[in-house]
């Protein structure tokens, strides 16, 4: 038997719904939303999302609000590099 779900990954829960271009768009979305990332404070990769835009490192107990999917938005990445770093 194939694999259905090579291109899409967690998206082919969808199965032959919406199209790959929306899927993989969705695949993108889920795999921001999952990922870890660096902790402002104690720089360790261990922050994961607890809700939409709530952030929590799980070393060291920091909880901040950050974008919905990712814990910096665009905006702060433009801030980020015209005054370094905040």
């Amino acid at each position: 038997m194939s694999r259905r779900t090579k291109k899409v990954g967690k998206a082919g829960r969808f199965g032959p719904r919406y199209g790959l271009s929306v899927k993989k768009q969705i695949r993108a979305v889920d795999e921001n939303k999952s990922a870890k990332y660096a902790c402002p404070r104690c720089t360790k990769v261990n922050v994961r999302r607890v809700s939409a835009g709530v952030w929590e490192c799980r070393s060291c107990s920091l909880k901040f609000a950050g974008g919905a999917f990712k814990p910096t938005t665009g905006k702060f990445k433009s801030l980020e590099g015209r005054l370094g770093r905040v």
